[in-house]
């Protein structure tokens, strides 16, 4: 049982567990932690703008990075005011005066599974995703030293399961989580660098995923403008499309030492780091 961790994070539940051994097959009481999972309400001036699917942890951070990745703020000088209401699971935004939201983009529900309501990259917001310019290489070991790396860092997948993970990988600054919802991750991430004042980071950056890469991961990489995902799972054809597309290095089952090369292999290194 993890009593360490926070509690807001699982919820523990009496279950059946099966057993066998070599005479019977049956069940038995046995306590089990369940990852936990709230609703999360952001409000924007005063009016709900979208409902979150999520874990109850970052959620300051989930809220600036996903209105970064929706195009809403540019960087934190946009935000006047943030709070968030624990008893109401809710995240209440002011932004600064000349900044506000079109009435049509509220209200939106995003699960924790990938898909919104926008294909691929919304339109009203075009303008803010551009190809990722980043020049700088990065060596293929210490690309496959890190996933290893990473895939050892995730704590409440290891005890309770349930959950994906995320790593930003520089070498000044780090930042790594875990949610039930992949997109939440990626948010997650650019709400802490942006609070952090690290934005400057990501073109030199690198980002870990434990998940499969669809369209809506790739376009949150490309409005971080970040160079290089790594992905211990698949991508999907359209994900592999827009990577191309903007110019994002995209690898694809990265597990040891082996993985496949999508998109942008010339920002990669061979031989010795």
């Amino acid at each position: 049982m993890v009593k360490s961790m926070d509690e807001r994070l699982y919820g523990a539940f009496t279950v059946k567990e099966i057993f066998s051994d070599a005479d019977t097959t049956g069940l038995r009481d046995v306590e089990k932690d369940v990852i936990g999972e709230i609703s999360l309400k952001i409000y924007i001036n005063g009016t709900e703008y979208a409902s979150l699917l999520c874990l109850n942890q970052l959620t300051e951070e989930l809220t600036l990075g996903f209105l970064y990745s929706e195009g809403v703020i540019d960087t934190i000088d946009d935000v006047a005011n943030i709070t968030y209401n624990e008893r109401l699971f809710a995240v209440i935004i002011e932004l600064a005066s000349g900044k506000s939201v079109d009435k049509c983009e509220s209200l939106r529900s995003v699960t924790s599974g990938c898909g919104k309501c926008f294909t691929y990259i919304n339109p009203l917001k075009h303008d803010k995703f551009l190809p990722v310019t980043s020049q700088d290489t990065f060596p293929l070991q210490n690309i496959l030293r890190s996933m290893k790396e990473f895939e050892r860092r995730s704590e409440v997948y290891r005890e309770i399961g349930g959950v994906h993970s995320v790593l930003f990988h520089h070498k000044d600054f780090s930042v790594f989580n875990e949610d039930i919802g992949r997109h939440n991750c990626f948010d997650k991430i650019a709400g802490v660098l942006l609070r952090n004042n690290k934005m400057n980071l990501v073109e030199k950056g690198m980002l870990f995923v434990s998940g499969r890469v669809s369209s809506e991961i790739i376009t949150k990489v490309i409005r971080l403008g970040v160079p290089v995902l790594v992905s211990r799972s698949t991508p999907t054809a359209a994900a592999v499309n827009l990577a191309r597309k903007y110019n994002v290095t995209l690898l694809g089952y990265v597990r040891r030492n082996s993985g496949f090369v999508y998109a942008g292999e010339e920002r990669l290194v061979q031989g010795k780091a």
